[in-house]
């Protein structure tokens, strides 16, 4: 077991939670039966991982073994890092016929065509996902296992998520991407954060939509008593109507858990008495972020309750519609980036 492969397998058990590492090992099936119950979870982690390196090392694993434990820690916990979503545009006749042992192979010829120095694995997941973990190297230096970057595309879609990748490497990607999976272009879909399966729903509209209706959503019984009749059918029907339109906009049910919505301000500022800012030639320029654990179902907590204006502006019917979190405002009105 070389340097690389050691470091590697060090890093990777630092980072999986005790609670998992045993699913994780079994899954990943390079220990004999024996070996896996020799492994004792109760001992301190160093103590652990001294005991797993040996076994390692007794069986004769390298860098490759390592990645393939990697991946599926990453692939059962996707989670844990920022993602970033894109959009294959203009599909050619045969983009919706092509077959992973297509994709697989088109990927690997095209990126390592551009780039030499390059570790490819790829591997499809139970849902037809397909992931793939990418080490970069250059003209100079073998690939960096230590920082690899992940891409997860379904296949027959035009949705590709990544993390890691850097706006150098993204270019590469994005040709090698273009080519495997017959499609003309791609384009920041400009949807981002750390849960995969939020940005994902939201994309590929993975959740319950609400569809406009003339037949408003009974509301649930009141704790609260009015006692003037018609006072109290006014305030359903306002309420029912609210909650209609927060569903139609924001969809019903469990909503993706997306956690952020930025909108960038570019625009001239309007205020009569501070002359000093209006007349000002460039545009005011600010950030404004929403955040939450999950915003859309804050978002339509809002407009349920009337804490938000109904109907929803589009700054935020926005999000759901067009699958975006990501805004430019401008004089002109809002824009995606």
């Amino acid at each position: 077991m070389d340097d690389l492969a050691r470091s590697l397998l060090q890093r990777l058990i630092r980072r999986i939670p005790r609670q998992v590492l045993k699913t994780t090992l079994s899954k990943w099936a390079r220990l004999s039966l024996q070996q896996e119950e020799s492994l004792d979870f109760t001992q301190p982690k160093f103590v652990l991982m001294e005991h797993l390196l040996a076994l390692c090392a007794e069986n004769g694993l390298g860098v490759k073994h390592i990645t393939e434990l990697e991946m599926i820690y990453v692939i059962d916990n996707p989670n844990q890092r920022k993602w970033n979503a894109y959009q294959l545009l203009e599909p050619r006749d045969d983009a919706l016929s092509v077959e992973m042992i297509h994709f697989k192979e088109q990927f690997k010829v095209h990126l390592v065509a551009l780039i030499r120095h390059v570790s490819i694995k790829i591997k499809k997941h139970t849902d037809e996902a397909v992931w793939i973990r990418l080490a970069w190297g250059d003209s100079l230096s073998r690939p960096n296992h230590l920082k690899p970057s992940y891409v997860v595309h379904h296949l027959q879609t035009p949705y590709v998520f990544v993390t890691n990748v850097t706006s150098k490497r993204m270019t590469l990607l994005n040709q090698a991407l273009v080519l495997a999976t017959r499609y003309s272009s791609i384009k920041d879909a400009n949807l981002s954060g750390r849960k995969l399966t939020a940005i994902r729903d939201l994309l590929m509209k993975q959740y319950q939509q609400v569809f406009p209706s003339k037949h408003l959503q009974p509301l649930g019984e009141k704790n609260q008593i009015i006692s003037n009749p018609q006072v109290e059918y006014e305030q359903n029907e306002q309420s029912e109507s609210r909650l209609q339109m927060a569903c139609e906009v924001f969809g019903g049910g469990a909503l993706p858990e997306l956690q952020t919505a930025i909108y960038k301000l570019e625009t001239k500022l309007k205020d009569n008495p501070n002359k000093s800012m209006t007349g000002r030639e460039q545009p005011f320029r600010c950030v404004v972020k929403f955040a939450s654990t999950n915003i859309l179902e804050s978002l339509r907590h809002g407009a349920m309750t009337g804490i938000a204006s109904t109907p929803v502006t589009p700054l935020l019917s926005s999000i759901t519609q067009k699958g975006r979190n990501h805004f430019v405002i401008t004089d002109k009105g809002p824009s995606s980036q």
